[in-house]
């Protein structure tokens, strides 16, 4: 069968099972843009290509499945690399399709060239430059392979305009489908090593104040249940990392919370006061370590990671395991009951003691409101929490209320907190609420976002509203870049420089409204409520509510910067009439 190169494209989109494309077209991909009128993959016209990026996170992020995003050359293809580098740090599965100048003109500083992928080397895990038509199959085929094995994360494949243009000679291929991939030197370590997984299981089974550090590989493993599995087998407490809310039920006994920076104070004390950290799939970022020297000091280390890079990266294990987390956890069991199982534990009664004591003396806390004043975020976010489904799918933006969502929601599925972690990247939210509910429209999808970060992407909003794709946005309007603000009021002297946004420039009930949503203000605890259940019964547009926050609130606990773990501030309102 003939195909020209645009054809194949599509036709090698639809092999990989693509139903969603997120994409803006422009002059040099503009021919693959053509056999989507033909095809049943459903294209969504983004309003900036960084959003096209951010929904292809979403989408995966709530699916599991690979985003995918198209866009053209230059300009386009640079405002895509933030999400690429997103997705870099934070291992999500996509594809992005950028569009490229002819192969003639390569190198030539042609109109809107740009070398995308020596721009992209750092932040993907993979990219590719297709010169011929005939490769472009098999491109696409090792592409998906390679962002959804081993450690997930983003592939590029940049495409020549002459080699999809139907009118250009070099484009005319004849189809094919390759039946496998082969890709030498590309082997994903997935079964661990025996005899570091029984030295992990003779470490469990040693310990007396052990703790599991649960990170983001968990999730993208799949490995939720043979977590829980490893967790009550052997009365393990678990921390679930930014990245990992979900991960494992926040309602469960043995779940003590999110560590790091922002953790709650039994999450990071945990750690600190460990003998075992079994890290599985985390890397021991800085914001969950601190002052790297101080980390849990007298902590034996597992570290069970897909990426070999990452074992001794940071820490050095005392028994690393290269392998997919589910398998490794898996054998990590039968390991632990042929050596005599549970029962051979130390009595840790006094660790769980320990804990509860902490878990009772420093909860999460805040002052409620007092009558004129501004609404507290935290009370937003607990009256949100209450009036939605368990499995709501929550997206934020990054500083203050993505902390507070982090620590006041309560994440009892996998798959319903979606975020920007490692790169921390403002205007997050809305895209990726939108790629989320359209990966699951079955799903109610909330964004929290800081009023900072609605400025960045919210014009979103308007491919969310002409696609009818009904994501509910939650601004947490302090006037302030809030994170920002919380710095220079602890560490430079109440200095603030350049942080003031105002409460009313833009009107967000207004734009909101303009970009075809329903849009709504409060102000007072009082009409929390009703705005929230009249914005649950909305299932025909997205809807906007501007919470006017009060700027004072501060996110509690905090590791200040530079300090150890041990150092943790929290709340001073605890035992003040604090709640």
């Amino acid at each position: 069968m003939k195909l020209d190169g645009g054809q194949a494209l599509i036709k090698s989109l639809e092999m990989e099972g693509v139903e969603t494309i997120f994409g803006l077209p422009g002059g040099a991909i503009l021919p693959v843009y053509d056999p989507i009128i033909d095809s049943p993959i459903r294209h969504i016209l983004v309003r900036h290509e960084q959003g096209a990026g951010h929904m292809a996170e979403g989408y995966a992020h709530a699916t599991g499945r690979p985003g995918v995003a198209m866009v053209t050359s230059g300009p386009g293809a640079t405002n895509i690399v933030t999400p690429l580098a997103d997705a870099f740090m934070d291992s999500v599965p996509m594809v992005v399709i950028t569009g490229q100048v002819p192969t003639s003109s390569l190198g030539t500083d042609a109109f809107q060239e740009a070398d995308i992928t020596g721009i992209t080397m750092g932040v993907t895990k993979h990219n590719f430059l297709v010169t011929e038509a005939a490769d472009i199959p098999r491109t696409i085929r090792e592409a998906f392979h390679i962002a959804t094995t081993g450690r997930p994360g983003p592939v590029l494949v940049d495409i020549p305009k002459d080699i999809v243009d139907p009118n250009n000679p070099r484009s005319a291929m004849d189809w094919y489908w390759p039946d496998a991939v082969d890709l030498p030197g590309y082997h994903p370590v997935t079964m661990g090593d025996p005899a570091m997984i029984r030295r992990a299981a003779e470490l469990i089974l040693a310990s007396e104040r052990p703790v599991i550090y649960a990170g983001g590989g968990i999730l993208k493993a799949r490995a939720a249940e043979a977590l829980r599995a490893l967790a009550e087998r052997c009365e393990l407490p678990v921390v679930t990392t930014l990245m990992a809310r979900g991960a494992f039920p926040d309602d469960h006994s043995l779940c003590l919370g999110m560590p790091g920076m922002h953790g709650n104070y039994t999450a990071v004390t945990a750690m600190q006061q460990s003998d075992l950290l079994i890290a599985l799939g985390s890397r021991f970022d800085d914001r969950v370590t601190g002052r790297l020297d101080g980390f849990a000091p007298d902590a034996k280390i597992i570290h069970v990671d897909i990426d070999p890079a990452e074992l001794g990266k940071v820490r050095q294990p005392d028994a690393g395991i290269a392998g997919d987390c589910r398998l490794v956890i898996e054998e990590l069991l039968v390991a632990i009951a042929e050596l005599g199982g549970p029962e051979t534990q130390p009595d840790r009664s006094a660790w769980r003691s320990t804990l509860s004591g902490w878990q009772e003396t420093f909860p999460l806390s805040y002052e409620m409101n007092e009558p004129g004043e501004l609404l507290k975020p935290q009370f937003v976010l607990e009256t949100l929490r209450d009036s939605t489904p368990e499995d709501c799918i929550v997206a934020s933006g990054v500083g203050q209320h993505q902390m507070w969502t982090s620590q006041y929601w309560k994440f009892n599925h996998p798959y319903t907190w979606i975020n920007s972690g490692g790169l921390g990247t403002m205007g997050f939210a809305v895209p990726a609420a939108i790629g989320a509910k359209v990966g699951r429209p079955d799903r109610m999808v909330w964004a929290i976002d800081g009023d900072g970060c609605f400025q960045m992407t919210a014009q979103e909003l308007v491919t969310a509203a002409s696609e009818r794709i009904p994501v509910k946005i939650a601004i947490l309007n302090n006037a302030y870049l809030g994170m920002v603000r919380q710095w220079q009021e602890m560490f430079y002297e109440e200095r603030y420089s350049e942080v003031y946004l105002s409460p009313d420039l833009p009107d967000y009930k207004m734009w909101a409204e303009a970009m075809g949503c329903i849009g709504m203000r409060v102000e007072s605890p009082e009409e929390v409520q009703p705005a929230i259940d009249k914005a649950n019964e909305i299932d025909d547009r997205p809807v906007v509510i501007d919470f006017r926050t009060d700027a004072r609130e501060k996110v509690y606990p905090m590791v200040p910067p530079g300090k150890a773990n041990s150092e943790i501030v929290v709340d001073p309102a605890l035992g003040q009439g604090g709640r």
